[in-house]
């Protein structure tokens, strides 16, 4: 359900000529960032030519995938304008002339749209860039377009199908064309994964960059809260919401969150003084990280529900091992994490706060609160409400202040057990990090009954905010699945080190073939 220059795109699909001024193209489909530098700086192919490549991409798989909101008008003239920069000499670092996808719900200031998959924002633009997406801009990266996402990030109701939006309707997995793309940074993932861009940006509450990237074979990481600004993204929770990347790969991983890791003085949680400093995680990046490392083997409350992800689990100790970690198993805490119903206590008061907040700047918005949302929902309720209801956002209307004491100590309690949790495990085993199946595979889209998803490790980092690195650990029937490494606050450099020797050492990630459903 593009939005934008749709006839543009067709006209590129029909044609499927990459760049008239490049004999041999380039080809983008599962090229890394360092290729595509390698291949512009060679001269082999230019920004604008892997753009329109992408387009092209685009043009031909979205009436399958439905992971692309709307299209960039700008992007071919931004490329060009980068392959200029680069002709005089300029290269702004690695995401130069790089086309990145975006969710849906991070503001640009420009002639896209920002509507969380929302009808109610999505006649209206928003003002200015997010801090992130100013971020990317300055970087040289393209912003090719928008990515679907599960509704108002999946806190609309607890029967959503994940990847389904009013404004785009209901993303696919690349994979299976039939099971879910997980959520809420569905159509990240599945765009990432079909190589419709080079790298994407997802956001996380609890589970939204790393189940999207464990069922689409992606490397996700799910930063520290605070590492990466959420000025001019759609909140859900100030305590739990942060953005971060989706890539094919570690290295392409860590060079998007560099480029998107700075301060941001709008933003109250971010890192304190002596981590706020940009980095390039690359350096950190070494296939021998694993060498004599103590990685921790969760399996209480994280196994158990899949029989496939625990058989691929099961092969991926094993790796760690073979690529010489020292494994600890069981690692798991001294205490079970018992905070669901806390959780979403927290989520839904900070979600009706925040909205709030957030509105406020977008001043061309017909919304203004959640309780407009609510009702604007109910009053186009033959788009809006087709599949699932709102019972989450009416819960959220009757939530007291977040200033209130006995929220406040209850927030603060859970965060407390929950980063207890972590760090206990990590302490008393003495653990460069944790690992946890991210989930298991992907199950079938179900939009009369909702999501069927059976388990994942995403809780305890994402109440904690604490930083979890999914990479993939292999295939069930051609489904994907990914492992996650788990640490403590500000650990993203070790966990992508360790990630990066495991991603090297055992090679799991194929490209999706599209296919309509399991054999």
């Amino acid at each position: 359900m593009l939005t934008a220059t749709i006839a543009t795109v067709a006209a590129l699909a029909s044609c499927r000529q990459p760049a008239p001024e490049l004999a041999e193209p380039f080809d983008v489909v599962e090229a890394s960032i360092a290729e595509m530098q390698n291949a512009m700086r060679e001269g082999r192919t230019t920004s604008r030519a892997i753009v329109t490549q992408y387009l092209v991409r685009i043009g031909l798989y979205e009436d399958r995938l439905n992971g692309a909101i709307a299209i960039n008008p700008e992007a071919l003239a931004q490329a060009a304008a980068l392959d200029r920069e680069r002709a005089a000499g300029r290269v702004r670092g690695p995401l130069h002339g790089i086309p990145v996808l975006l969710k849906d719900n991070l503001d640009t200031g420009d002639r896209m749209r920002t509507s969380a998959g929302s009808l109610a924002l999505a006649i209206s633009p928003a003002p200015r860039d997010a801090f992130v997406v100013a971020r990317l801009r300055e970087a040289g990266a393209i912003l090719l377009g928008k990515t679907n996402l599960s509704e108002w990030a999946n806190i609309r109701s607890p029967k959503s199908s994940s990847g389904w939006s009013a404004r785009g309707g209901q993303t696919r997995n690349p994979y299976v064309l039939d099971r879910s793309p997980c959520g809420s940074s569905s159509g990240t993932g599945t765009a990432i994964a079909a190589s419709l861009a080079a790298v994407g940006v997802g956001t996380e509450t609890d589970g939204s960059i790393v189940c999207p990237s464990s069922v689409a074979g992606l490397v996700g990481v799910k930063p520290t809260v605070g590492l990466v600004s959420r000025s001019g993204i759609v909140p859900i929770s100030a305590s739990q919401d942060t953005a971060g990347p989706m890539a094919r790969t570690v290295a392409d991983a860590a060079i998007l969150l560099g480029a998107m890791t700075a301060p941001d003085p709008h933003d109250a949680a971010m890192a304190p003084p002596e981590r706020r400093a940009e980095m390039d995680y690359r350096r950190f990046l070494d296939k021998g990280a694993l060498q004599g490392a103590r990685i921790g083997v969760l399996r209480k409350g994280v196994t158990g529900y899949s029989t496939h992800a625990d058989a691929l689990y099961e092969r991926a100790v094993a790796d760690l091992k073979r690529l010489g970690a020292e494994i600890v198993d069981p690692a798991d805490p001294a205490t079970d994490l018992d905070v669901g119903e806390g959780e979403l206590e927290v989520l839904l008061t900070e979600l009706k706060d925040g909205l709030a907040k957030y509105l406020a700047t977008r001043p061309d918005a017909p919304v203004k609160s959640l309780a407009d949302v609510i009702a604007f929902n109910e009053a186009n309720a033959a788009k809006e409400m087709i599949h699932f209801g709102q019972e989450f956002f009416a819960i959220a209307q009757g939530m007291g202040s977040v200033t209130d004491p006995a929220f406040v100590a209850s927030a603060a309690r859970i965060r407390r057990l929950a980063r207890e949790h972590l760090d206990g495990a990590l302490a008393k085993h003495r653990l460069d990090a944790l690992v946890a199946p991210t989930g298991g595979p992907a199950w079938p889209v179900d939009p009369l009954n909702g999501d069927h998803h059976l388990g994942g490790s995403s809780r305890a980092p994402a109440v904690a905010g604490y930083p979890n690195v999914t990479v993939p650990m292999g295939e069930a029937r051609g489904l994907p699945v990914g492992i996650s490494f788990l640490g403590t606050a500000w650990s993203e450099a070790r966990l992508l080190a360790l990630a990066y020797a495991f991603e090297q050492g055992t090679g799991h990630r194929k490209a999706p073939r599209f296919r309509p459903t399991l054999p």
